[in-house]
């Protein structure tokens, strides 16, 4: 359930990736925001997939993003949070890395629950499709 709202979260933040601001497409302004020891691409779609979770610590030097915990509406009862870890200066499939953590709320207390393996796996899906989406539109 907590994946579906993710991923439902990534899915919006790439569907709104053509929106408009006053200053033109956001997509072409991806390699002015981050200069530094990261991809940009990668550091702006690590922030758009995950923009639900509340942000801790971010380091685009470093090339990691510290989430803190977070519940939704409709799962009040667990709460999730993530940690992204950006690898290389270049857009590659292994130049990111995430990490999920969940707990469940037992007696009123927050207990660690497993997370799926997959579920790392596919954010760092929607965070390359979305580098990637970014790069060709600021190209272009």
């Amino acid at each position: 359930m907590v994946l579906r709202t993710l991923l439902s979260g990534a899915a919006a933040a790439i569907m709104l990736a053509g929106c408009q601001s006053s200053d033109g497409p956001i997509e072409r302004r991806v390699v002015q925001e981050v200069s530094g020891g990261v991809n940009p691409y990668l550091w702006r779609a690590s922030l758009d997939t995950l923009d639900s979770l509340p942000i801790t610590s971010a380091d685009p030097l470093g090339g990691l993003i510290l989430y803190d915990w977070h519940s939704f509406e409709n799962t009040p009862d667990e709460r999730i949070k993530a940690t992204v870890y950006i690898l290389d200066t270049r857009l590659r499939a292994d130049g990111v890395k995430v990490s999920v953590f969940r707990q469940e709320r037992q007696d009123g207390e927050w207990v660690d629950a497993a997370v799926s393996v997959d579920t790392g796996i596919q954010l760092e899906n929607r965070i390359l499709e979305r580098a990637r989406a970014l790069k060709v539109a600021e190209l272009s």
